[in-house]
């Protein structure tokens, strides 16, 4: 990008005469005026706009989504009533495998994808008839919208796609759609997600991304200006002079094909380069702190993104500890009981869907300790210590 400082028209002479044609447009002043207004422009917090500034169109708010949503669609689960634990059940054999295009891996993925990007996760049942239903889908939850009746709970979900909506009734039992939501405190009906409490950083990073682009096409160099002083010390060039210059700069000095190209300037031009200023220098630093600030919004270690820190085994170690720890655990554990709640409601038999961290390799540690700590505790009973580990109770001979 190059920045020119010229005059057009004359020096002397009538006002506006032989100065070039000049159209503009009639919104032209207010447009110019909101713009110059020193106000900062934010884009826009629906969960569209979100889902495209922050998810497709961010590496550090894809990434988040995907680490997230891929470790807690793949942590082992557990099913067990008050009494056992079962290896084979109805209710596993659905998850398992939930409609004809997913597996449970890509089912929950799905789900917790829309949870982390909305803050509203939908799941609907196909033939919610008495038992479980035949199949579970996943709905977009910009599509979904909540129908409160007069008590302010929701008595039926709207699902809108091209004009055309269809009415999921909630009066009935049991209930076709299984809401999950985030916490929002100023919100009855809908969650909060991560997503809009990393909006402005990533309006941060996506502008700083921005700027490098521009700063690239323009050959990675900084601004400057041609600076004009004719023979008889006047500093303005003629329509034609000035219109050949300009054509010149965009045709054969601006763009990163046109890197390195010398310039030549005839007589009375001088080329003055401007440096970068300090607030430029620090692009760097404002964009690699933004991605942290997405990063510990979706509570994803920075190091796990490959963002510059302590980058050492022992701490990439306790990072990923960390991170299912604090993440992906809850958020796995949240989901799963509501869903097993809502199937519960349709199967008439209360059991239980949870995670099982003795098969989460990165928690394996952890485990050990505390499996060690709780078999030499001499001083519980084994309904104890299997209570302890979260184990059901065997029942006695």
């Amino acid at each position: 990008m190059v920045m020119q400082f010229f005059r057009k028209g004359g020096a002397g002479g009538a006002e506006g005469a032989g100065a070039p044609e000049q159209k503009a447009s009639a919104t032209g002043r207010v447009v110019a005026l909101a713009h110059g207004a020193g106000r900062v422009v934010w884009s826009a917090r629906d969960t569209a706009s979100l889902t495209r500034n922050g998810f497709t169109g961010n590496p550090i708010g894809f990434r988040c989504v995907k680490l997230i949503a891929e470790a807690a669609a793949a942590v082992p689960l557990l099913c067990q009533d008050a009494e056992r634990r079962y290896d084979q059940h109805p209710m596993l054999d659905l998850i398992r495998r939930p409609n004809a295009g997913q597996g449970r891996a890509e089912l929950f993925e799905a789900l917790y994808g829309q949870l982390l990007l909305s803050g509203n996760g939908y799941l609907e049942a196909v033939a919610p008839v008495p038992g479980l239903p035949r199949e579970l889908h996943v709905l977009r939850a910009d599509r979904v919208s909540i129908v409160p009746g007069a008590d302010g709970w929701p008595v039926a979900y709207d699902y809108t796609v091209g004009g055309r909506r269809h009415r999921f009734d909630m009066t009935g039992h049991p209930d076709p759609i299984c809401h999950i939501r985030s916490f929002h405190p100023q919100d009855d009906h809908y969650g909060l997600s991560p997503m809009q409490a990393a909006a402005v950083a990533m309006d941060v990073h996506n502008s700083a991304s921005a700027w490098s682009k521009a700063l690239l096409d323009n050959a990675a160099r900084p601004s400057g200006a041609i600076i004009y002083r004719g023979a008889d010390g006047q500093g303005t060039l003629s329509p034609e002079q000035y219109d050949r210059l300009v054509f010149e700069m965009e045709t054969h000095h601006q763009g990163a094909r046109n890197a390195g190209r010398p310039m030549l300037l005839e007589g009375g031009l001088d080329w003055k380069p401007m440096g970068f200023s300090p607030s430029d220098m620090e692009f760097h630093q404002t964009k690699v702190a933004a991605a942290r600030d997405i990063a510990v919004a979706f509570g994803v270690p920075p190091m796990l993104l490959g963002i510059p820190g302590d980058a050492t085994y022992a701490n990439y170690a306790e990072a990923h500890r960390a991170f299912y720890r604090l993440t992906v655990l809850p958020l796995a554990t949240r989901v799963t009981a509501a869903v097993a709640w809502w199937l519960s409601a349709h199967l008439g038999q209360g059991v239980e869907l949870r995670p099982d961290p003795d098969q989460i390799p990165a928690l394996a540690a952890e485990r050990e300790a505390q499996w060690k700590r709780v078999g030499e505790a001499t001083f519980l009973t084994q309904a104890e210590k299997r209570a302890i580990l979260g184990l059901p109770p065997v029942a006695e001979g």
